[in-house]
């Protein structure tokens, strides 16, 4: 068995990933089991710096708040900003803290020092501004929006003031408070003004597209492009925020199809720009549709690999990665009979494989997956290789280096 895996391998760089697929995809997704690891993003920056350099690549998208990501896309565009500044205001979940991500900002604005803009290299997050703990306020997404549409439009257009979106928003903590993600009785989601800011948000989101001849006209489509993800995002926020206060028993999955939802409109609008790669969590990007348990609850969703699949087809493509160790999370190593531990038997200590031979490898009896011990990492399902077009795998992870 080992000695059939072995001959679907091959080195993990942009040429054997090009290799494995029918034609470059708009989209290249790169999964990943667990967060947090510095190899593991280190191995995505080595494979974004080939895919710019072989194959033209010039986006790198990532699972961070979108509207965090502008201020990294500022930073590595037109250098505005100090590194350490767009470390920590740029990156949701805490990613600014990481090497691995602090190695790719620099690399990407040293790349854009001195080429023409259309040759520059962008970054942008997908994720929308969503915690575990609670969602954001719309104020920034809708009022960017409003301001957006004011200075280029008759004010006669327009729906409504700044003045009345800040008074039907009123005080931030409204939005953000924690207690809101278990108990529906304290989100704002449903009350009259919600409910006004969201006819108001669809209004402007309207506006924007019914006028983009005369925007497109007066501006540019960098902005414009902006525009539209304040859209998205200040009617995805106002959506998931209705569906925080909802108290129906299937709540948890509406809310974590919704966030999946709004991921995947930005994948879709960063596909429209050209080429890019993606990196997130297994489950976001898969084609299955998901399953998890939350609250001792079943939640059933599709992922926003899913919904992006749906529409681009051959144009998405996906590599899944799987782990052999983390020992420093208590991830040792695998069971010979899992996915895992057949690979652990290679030699390589990254590799990318095959995802339809390694199936034919396997034959009809596929191994049950790997049961972890750490909560943080989720092992491949040999169930999923079907709807994978390749899988990376990185026989050890190791603790990051001391500063």
């Amino acid at each position: 068995m080992v000695t059939d895996i072995a001959h679907t391998t091959h080195c993990v760089d942009a040429a054997a990933v090009m290799g494995l697929l029918p034609d470059r995809p708009r989209l290249l997704a790169l999964g990943e089991p667990t967060h947090g690891e510095d190899g593991l993003l280190r191995l995505r920056n080595d494979l974004f710096r080939q895919l710019v350099e072989q194959e033209g690549y010039r986006t790198i998208a990532i699972e961070s708040d979108c509207l965090m990501g502008l201020v990294v896309d500022d930073y590595v565009t037109s250098g505005t900003g100090a590194l350490d500044t767009v470390m920590e205001r740029g990156f949701s979940h805490g990613w600014g803290t990481q090497p691995g991500n602090r190695e790719l900002v620099r690399w990407m604005r040293a790349f854009n020092d001195g080429r023409p803009e259309e040759d520059r290299l962008r970054f942008a997050g997908f994720d929308g501004p969503l915690e575990i703990t609670g969602a954001a306020s719309p104020r920034q997404s809708l009022g960017a929006l409003h301001g957006y549409l004011a200075a280029r439009l008759d004010g006669a257009l327009l729906p409504c003031t700044a003045e009345t979106l800040d008074g039907l928003l009123g005080a931030d903590g409204r939005w953000t408070e924690p207690a809101a993600m278990t108990d529906p009785d304290r989100s704002v989601g449903r009350s009259a003004g919600a409910g006004e800011l969201r006819l108001l948000a669809d209004e402007l989101a309207a506006l924007l597209d019914t006028e983009t001849p005369r925007l497109l006209a007066t501006g540019s489509r960098d902005e414009w492009h902006r525009a539209q993800l304040y859209a998205r995002t200040a009617t995805g926020l106002l959506r998931y925020h209705y569906r925080m206060a909802d108290p129906a028993p299937n709540r948890m999955a509406r809310l974590v199809s919704l966030r999946d939802s709004m991921m995947a409109g930005n994948l879709l609008a960063v596909a429209e720009r050209g080429p890019a790669l993606v990196h997130s969590h297994n489950g976001h990007l898969q084609r299955e549709r998901s399953t998890m348990r939350m609250g001792g609850l079943p939640l059933e969703w599709w992922s926003a690999g899913a919904l992006v699949d749906a529409r681009l087809g051959t144009r998405y493509a996906f590599l899944a990665t799987a782990l052999g160790t983390i020992r420093h999370r208590g991830v040792d190593v695998p069971s010979p009979d899992s996915v895992e531990g057949l690979l652990y038997a290679l030699p390589q200590e990254h590799c990318l494989v095959d995802a339809g031979r390694l199936a034919s490898a396997l034959g009809d009896t596929l191994p049950a997956p790997r049961v972890s011990p750490y909560y943080g990492y989720a092992s491949f399902d040999p169930a999923h290789l079907a709807g994978v077009d390749g899988v990376v795998f990185v026989r050890d992870v190791l603790p990051d280096p001391a500063p």
